[in-house]
Parts: C-alpha cells; structure tokens; sequence
C-alpha cells in the first residue's frame, strides 16, 4: 500500500461534479469521433460515387485516419491555451468544436450534388473534429487530476475512460436504433444524418454542465501568482522530455492494445474466425459498455495499491489473455469465444482506468495540459491509427490468425519497460 501525502491545495470544485462535467464532454467526444467509421460504409457511398465499393470504403476510412493526424496539432494548441487561460475556458472551446464539425458532417451535401467538392468539404470537417479532439479528454484528465484530493485522484480520474467507452458504445447505439428505425432505405438516403446531427443536443447539455464548474483551484492559484508559461512545449521539450516519453511509451502501449485486442478482435471473430456478424457486434458492445461502469473502481484500486502494479498487471494480462482468447475462439464453439472475449476484457478496464490519472500526475501544473495532450494524441498516432491495419497486414502476410496477438504482447511490453522508469504516484501531491 502506498504511503498517502496530504496535497496542500483544497478543491473548491466538487470532485464529483468536475468527473462529471469532464466525463460528460469526453462521452460526447467519443460518440462523434467514432460515429463516423460507425457509418463508414453508408458514407462511403454517398461521398465516394463512381469508385467500387472496396475502393469507396478505404477512401472513406482514409479520411477516419485523417483526423489522427490532426489530433496533436490540436493537442499543442489547446495544451497552450489551457495552460495560459484556464482547463475550463479550453474544455469548452473543445466540446463546442468537436459537436460543430459532428453537425456540419449530418448537413453536408453529398457527391451528386457537389461532387468531389463533398469529401473534400467531409475531410475538412473530419480534420476539424480531431484537432478539437486532440484537447478534450487529455484536458479533461488534467482538470479531473486538479480537482481530486490526492487519495482518490485513480478513482475520479477513471470517469474520463469510462466516458470514453459509454461514447463508443452510444454511437454505435444510436447508428443501429436509427437504422433499425427508418430502415435501410431511408438510412442510405436521409436518416444517416441524424446521428450526426444529435451531436447539438448534446453539446448544449455539456455546455450548461461546464458553464457550471470553476477552474481548478491549482490553476488558479498559478494565475495568481502570475506564473502561466508563454511556451509551455518548450518547456516540455526542455525540462520535461522524460515524462513526456514516458507517457508516449505507455500511451502506445495502451492505445496499440486496446485497439488490437478490443477492436480488432471484432474484425478477427467475423472475417477471420466466420462467427456471425451481429452476434459480435452485440457481444463486443454489451462487454464494453459493462467494462464502462467498472472502469472507476478499477481507478480506486490504483489509489489503494499504486499505478505501477495496477498497469503492470493490466498490460501482462494483455500479454497473456489476448493470444489465449484468439486460440480459444479458433475452436468454433460462439458460447465459449463469447466467455474468452469477457475475460480478455480486463486488462482493458485496468489500463484505460489507470492510464490517464497517470499522465496527469507526471507533469507540474503550469504544464500539465500540454504535456499530457502532447504525449498522449503522439502515442494515440503510433498506437491507435496504425494498430488495426498493422494486426490485419501482420495476419495477412504471414497467413497465421494468432500474429496480431503478438503485435499486442510487442506493444505490451514497451509500457512495461517504460513503467520501469516512473516513479509511483498515487496518493502524492500533484507537482506545481
């Protein structure tokens, strides 16, 4: 058990209504970022006439990775802004420009009225909704860190992944109650566009929520003091480099992992394995949104027990349990597959749980936001854009389905080697 040190700063925020705001936009954040390859293939369509399905569909997911690329731009900037002006002030210029460019996606023309001005214009739009996303949960985790007293900052920092999942598992949801609803007709022609265009709703209930809370009592005190840093990247690049690899070395880890052994896995039991279709689909939203609401209690036991052993166990599970799932899967028996893909789904609650209290601890506060969206959108680019084409080009070219669970124990174990090198953090005071 780790020793607790009383943080000196008094959270006039409520922990709970700062988890809850932050959580709330994070939720929002990752229902439009993963709506669009939700509908790839029906966009496809619409904005990629001319060209055959398959074609259609890899320029459709080429844009999807396109707003990879521009997360850490968003990243740096929104890391500056929310270190010179305030975690509230940036979070709300966030969640407003993700939910924008979500519902000009529902309002665009598509190709047979614009033609190829339509992707271009859904590029556009897609770019502009990972430069605002490259802020939002890294702000979140930051303000959430600031906010928390120093023994339950694992616990309250956990809302922002557990958000994240809920945000997965709603856009898809949504997609699918819609489709059933209308119609697969009217989802071709029209309907599509209602599940981008309930992003304004929800963007003017988070913004009420956030117009709600203070900034955190940390960053207010450094206004006071007049310390905010002109250049907080350089300062990063210069005094911080070695948290900042570190959290580009675990952030790689957890993304490459995650997006192998939960999303890919998906992939793997239709196309690979031949399971039904809908029966994954349904079996891998039910054990995440399940993972969502564990997700906290996953974070308080890294308050009671450390983040090191907490994310040591989690990517060793990842080592371990994602090459035994695929083998067991192999056998054909669903029932069984379905209870592998249960279990392989803790090592993910774990790391996703930890993860981001982490980041936040490992930076002082006049450079916490910029460090953490630097660090993580970078790692998000290695880790997440790349792992599911990786895991596919690995099981093609080698013509073995177990080789992307490789992949996954590789990436594992580059955040265990990176572990190594921090220092524990749970229940100590948050640098200034």
């Amino acid at each position: 058990m780790q020793n607790q040190h009383t943080d000196p700063v008094r959270s006039e925020v409520s922990p709970w209504r700062a988890a809850s705001a932050a959580g709330l936009g994070t939720m929002i954040e990752y229902y439009d970022f993963q709506l669009y390859g939700v509908l790839a293939v029906t966009l496809s369509l619409l904005f990629f006439v001319g060209e055959n399905e398959n074609a259609a569909l890899l320029s459709t997911l080429a844009i999807f990775g396109g707003a990879f690329l521009a997360r850490p731009l968003g990243g740096i900037f929104f890391g500056w802004f929310g270190d010179r002006h305030g975690r509230t002030a940036a979070l709300m210029v966030t969640i407003i420009g993700i939910g924008v460019a979500s519902a000009l996606m529902g309002m665009l023309p598509t190709y047979a009225t614009l033609g190829l001005m339509a992707p271009a214009l859904l590029l556009l739009c897609r770019l502009l909704q990972g430069f605002f996303a490259g802020g939002e949960i890294t702000g979140a985790a930051t303000y959430v860190a600031e906010c928390s007293p120093a023994n339950k900052r694992g616990f309250f920092g956990a809302f922002n992944p557990a958000a994240a999942t809920l945000g997965l598992s709603l856009a898809t949801g949504v997609a699918g109650l819609v489709s059933t609803v209308f119609g697969k007709e009217a989802m071709q022609e029209w309907a599509w566009r209602i599940p981008f265009l309930l992003s304004i709703p929800l963007i003017l209930l988070c913004v009420w929520a956030r117009s709600r809370i203070e900034d955190s009592p940390r960053f207010q005190e450094l206004l006071k003091a007049h310390r905010p840093e002109h250049s907080p990247i350089s300062v990063i690049l210069r005094e911080h480099s070695r948290p900042l690899m570190q959290v580009i070395a675990i952030g790689f880890a957890q993304n490459a992992a995650g997006y192998v052994g939960v999303v890919y896995l998906s992939t793997h039991l239709t196309r690979t394995l031949k399971y039904d279709a809908s029966a994954v689909f349904w079996l891998v939203s039910l054990v995440t949104l399940i993972s969502a609401f564990i997700m906290p209690f996953a974070g308080g036991l890294s308050d009671r027990f450390g983040r090191k052993p907490l994310l040591t166990i989690g990517l060793l599970g990842y080592m371990v349990l994602v090459p035994v799932t695929m083998w067991v899967a192999s056998w054909g028996s669903f029932a069984i597959a379905a209870v592998a893909v249960a279990i392989s789904i803790i090592p993910f609650i774990i790391v996703q749980s930890v993860g981001y209290p982490l980041y936040a601890e490992l930076f002082p506060t006049r450079v916490r936001y910029s460090g953490v969206s630097l660090g993580f959108n970078i790692a998000t680019i290695l880790g997440g854009a790349t792992a599911p084409f990786i895991a596919s080009w690995l099981s093609t070219q080698t013509g073995s389905s177990m080789a992307p669970a490789f992949y996954v124990m590789a990436a594992a174990l580059v955040g265990i080697i990176a572990l190594r090198s921090v220092q524990e953090t749970s229940g100590r005071a948050l640098a200034d």
